[in-house]
């Protein structure tokens, strides 16, 4: 018997209450929002056909706490509700308030919450269903030396991880004693912070792997259906940034093994709702079960894309109490799916936390077209704000394509044509993994980051052919500007101005390379052609340019050679500030005679802030752990650092003796506020 739901709370915030509202309505049900102080604005309260306000911007006085999440449930008279991820979605404690109350949790019932949400119970629980599982040590953990005991019995390096965690929060990979100490209680903070339990739990972890999840589907009728897998092995601090479905590495025979296991789990408790049974995969494919996410993952789009069925749907009507009308034999992997998550945190200052106003949001047009399709979930807009108090994700760029070539090719275009100023943001660095040999051969791992940036990211390698293409259109760029100079009402006429058709060009690269050009321009209005000499004795290059560029305009959209080439650009003196691809250019176009002048002109040297500890983002001082007069070593730590639910231990980057220390714990900083300085 079904019981046909009218209307739902979201008892969420961001993106994925935007994603649950836009299947609500596609199914004629009406939808309720809650919102913190921090999110009264919120483009999901706006979506909603109605919302609660529930208190202070932190999550746990206001997301998280339950009794104001009943109470917006009875006041908005909602007989359903959708925990979205995160937050209360894998508490079995709130399914368990709400059915007492005659509402319908919209998830897994509350024993597969309790048996599968805890991770310890989970893989106790697989283990005795013979799972392949990880060697780990599974009751709780006092304190730090009881940690440093276990996982030297382990054998490093160890993972540490919160036992209610996911999504990355609360969970450090430790490879030696002083590691797990410092480890264990950030991983206990973090815990308490994101989940309201500071349980931990240290498990092995395996070198060299991939993660990959099997998406489970399940009804109330015993009905359980997997739906192929995610690869999620792009990850930077355990915190998934790319993921993608099917996997470039299982076979048939694998996916099969994999998916069966995952409903066999999921059947032992009952599961009747989406799911997602996470594993480890070594290089000769062997699986071993990590954990049950009892709640709908961030990453399901691709899922969605590749199989056709809508996760949220299928959600509502198993709550609901209908029977999955998807058999297994129905489920088919057609096409390859990517998605990008787009965070707000600085590449360029190892991922620090950005927070501030959108000043610009331009997101690539969503659409079907014929061999790709493009989505983009976001919980944001353009003069939005981005809180220090949650989750730092702004948006989640999808693509679609009828192959994994199709679908990449499909993702970086997106990403040339996404605009977003105002804060720091990763597109740069989401470019340049797309371009890297590594990822387009599909060889990757978790260690992928770790391993190609191992000193943090400085931008793409250079591709010396998109430099000349960069030169040849920011030529068109400055003689379309000039002549609209020469044209503005008042100025002398157009043909009493001499505008030249040779600019000499200086690109110099974010990593200091430089690039000298000579651009000729001939034609008329339109389609001009170029001809690009590098100052070698090579003969010139032709190349036609074709751009509807107007200064003002962020956004560059030209085809070079008859081929789209996309990038941002902003003015500076003299020429052009430009971003490609995951590279910074600072374009000079001049004539030959003021680019000869440019030369004998003396360089402008930044100030010296080495013996300065700045706080590299907007803040919240979490410890000071040295004092005035220590002296410090190279890499040692120095103070934490709390922004968006994320601690951040900050490191000496020589030896030195502490002169005088700022901040304390609890203080506020803002970015570049200094912390302590040295002698």
């Amino acid at each position: 018997m079904t019981n046909k739901i009218k209307k739902i709370l979201i008892a969420n915030r961001g993106e994925i209450a935007c994603r649950v509202i836009k299947t609500a309505r596609k199914m004629g049900i009406k939808t309720v929002a809650v919102y913190s102080d921090a999110d009264k604005n919120a483009l999901h309260v706006e979506m909603a056909d109605e919302a609660i306000h529930i208190g202070p911007p932190p999550a746990n006085q206001s997301y998280i706490v339950m009794d104001k999440i009943l109470d917006a449930v009875k006041e908005s008279g909602a007989d359903a509700v959708h925990p979205g991820y995160g937050f209360l979605s894998e508490n079995a404690e709130f399914p368990k308030a709400l059915k007492k109350m005659g509402v319908t949790f919209i998830g897994p019932n509350a024993k597969a919450i309790t048996a599968m949400g805890d991770k310890i119970t989970s893989k106790k629980l697989a283990m005795e269903a013979g799972v392949s599982t990880v060697p780990g040590h599974m009751g709780l953990i006092e304190d730090a030396d009881e940690a440093i005991k276990i996982s030297n019995k382990i054998g490093y390096p160890v993972m540490i991880k919160a036992s209610a965690g996911g999504g990355g929060k609360g969970m450090r990979i430790a490879w030696n004693d002083e590691e797990v100490r410092e480890g264990f209680q950030s991983s206990k903070n973090e815990a308490a912070s994101s989940f309201g339990d500071d349980r931990i739990f240290i498990e092995k972890f395996v070198t060299q792997p991939r993660h990959i999840e099997i998406q489970v589907m399940g009804d109330k009728h015993g009905n359980v259906i997997y739906l192929g897998e995610r690869e999620c092995s792009i990850q930077r601090r355990n915190q998934k940034v790319i993921e993608e479905a099917p996997s470039p590495f299982l076979d048939e025979e694998t996916r099969k093994a994999m998916g069966e296991e995952s409903v066999a789990l999921a059947k032992a408790v009952d599961y009747d709702s989406a799911g997602t049974v996470e594993f480890i995969v070594d290089g000769d494919k062997n699986f071993y079960f990590l954990e049950m996410n009892t709640r709908l993952q961030v990453e399901h789009p691709v899922t969605e894309f590749i199989t056709g069925v809508d996760l949220v749907e299928q959600m509502i009507r198993s709550a609901q109490g209908e029977k999955l009308k998807i058999k297994q034999k129905d489920v088919t992997l057609n096409g390859w799916s990517i998605e990008s998550r787009i965070y707000a945190e600085d590449p360029f200052r190892n991922f620090l936390p950005s927070i501030g106003r959108l000043v610009r949001y331009r997101p690539p047009a969503e659409g079907h077209w014929e061999e790709h399709c493009v989505r983009n979930d976001t919980g944001v807009y353009e003069g939005g704000e981005i809180s220090m108090y949650y989750d730092p994700m702004i948006a989640k760029l999808v693509t679609w394509g009828t192959d994994r070539g199709v679908a990449l090719k499909a993702m970086r275009q997106a990403l040339d044509n996404f605009e977003l100023d105002g804060i720091g943001h990763n597109i740069p660095f989401l470019q340049a993994v797309y371009d890297h040999d590594r990822f387009i051969r599909g060889d990757i791992t978790t260690a992928f980051i770790a391993e190609e940036y191992p000193d943090g990211f400085e931008g793409a390698e250079v591709n010396s052919g998109h430099a000349r293409k960069i030169a040849a259109v920011c030529a068109l760029m400055h003689d379309i500007k000039e002549h609209r100079a020469a044209e503005i009402s008042g100025s002398l006429p157009n043909h009493a101005r001499h505008i030249p058709d040779i600019f000499a060009i200086e690109i110099k690269v974010s990593n200091d390379e430089f690039y000298h050009y000579t651009a000729d321009i001939h034609g008329e209005r339109g389609l001009r052609t170029i001809s690009m000499d590098d100052d070698s004795d090579k003969a010139a290059i032709e190349l036609e340019v074709l751009t509807s560029w107007k200064p003002g305009q962020k956004l560059v959209r030209a085809t070079v050679d008859n081929e789209p080439f996309t990038f941002r650009t902003a003015p500076c003196a003299e020429g052009f500030n430009v971003w490609h691809r995951g590279v910074a250019y600072r374009v000079k176009t001049r004539s030959p005679r003021a680019a000869e002048l440019a030369k004998l002109m003396p360089l402008k040297v930044p100030p010296d802030t080495s013996n300065l500890l700045l706080c590299p983002m907007p803040g919240v001082i979490v410890s000071v752990l040295v004092g005035e007069g220590d002296e410090v070593q190279d890499g040692q730590a120095l103070a934490v650092v709390e922004a968006m639910k994320m601690e951040n231990t900050l490191r000496a980057e020589k030896k030195s003796v502490v002169k005088k220390i700022n901040a304390a714990p609890g203080d506020k900083l803002a970015v570049d506020a200094v912390i302590m300085e040295f002698e």
